[in-house]
């Protein structure tokens, strides 16, 4: 099955009981999968709001595993996905926190396999769509409706212009583009929009643009 995007995971039939708390849990954790590139070893979940209360009622836990080991939202693993990561020897770590947030229904994620690690924030917004608003420290608006680039840089002149001139060539528009940054002259994200999913060869030849460190696609 062919899906349009990272986010796009919403199958004919979903595991309940609830689109936000269930299916948008599950695309939150397997949005996290896919960013993450490969099966982690282990998972710190912070929950918020309404996911925090309920979760255990609502399988906001076993969704957001469930989508950590790349099911889709209407696999029937997704009810035993906890005793598969035990199974698997992935340390699952839940918190419920009660720290405020801007969305009821938030859960940071915090993963990783020994050598790299990620940190993600999503919300789901209802009907089981979700949105990202943070990864790794970075704030951005990222819901998966197009294809996307999602390019890590040294914050150094000319580094945009040089992702921005690679697509301009290959007649690839910008719909969206949003760029943010820690501090001056450190690690930037710029996270890009675009009408058309980019080929692994712009791809390739985005990697060796100006001040490029690591560059993540998500396609239609």
């Amino acid at each position: 099955m062919k899906y349009k995007s990272v986010f796009d995971i919403i199958g004919p039939v979903m595991i309940g009981p609830s689109s936000s708390h269930t299916a948008g849990a599950a695309r939150i954790g397997r949005a996290t999968r896919t960013l993450f590139g490969k099966e982690p070893t282990w998972a710190e979940i912070h929950l918020y709001g309404s996911f925090a209360k309920t979760y255990k009622g609502h399988g906001t836990d076993v969704a957001i595993v469930g989508g950590l080991l790349d099911y889709n939202t209407d696999d029937t693993r997704i009810s035993d996905s906890l005793s598969i990561a035990k199974q698997k020897g992935i340390n699952i770590q839940f918190f419920q926190d009660d720290a405020a947030t801007d969305h009821p229904n938030t859960a940071r994620i915090k993963m990783g396999d020994g050598t790299d690690q990620l940190e993600l924030v999503g919300i789901s917004i209802g009907g089981g769509k979700v949105e990202i608003t943070e990864l790794n420290g970075f704030e951005l608006h990222l819901s998966g409706n197009h294809p996307a680039i999602l390019v890590m840089h040294n914050d150094r002149f000319g580094a945009i212009a040089s992702v921005t001139k690679i697509l301009a060539k290959h007649e690839i528009n910008i719909g969206r583009m949003e760029v943010s940054r820690k501090d001056v002259g450190q690690e930037a994200l710029m996270v890009i929009e675009v009408d058309q999913n980019v080929d692994d060869s712009i791809e390739k030849e985005l990697r060796g643009a100006d001040h490029i460190l690591h560059i993540t696609k998500i396609v239609d």
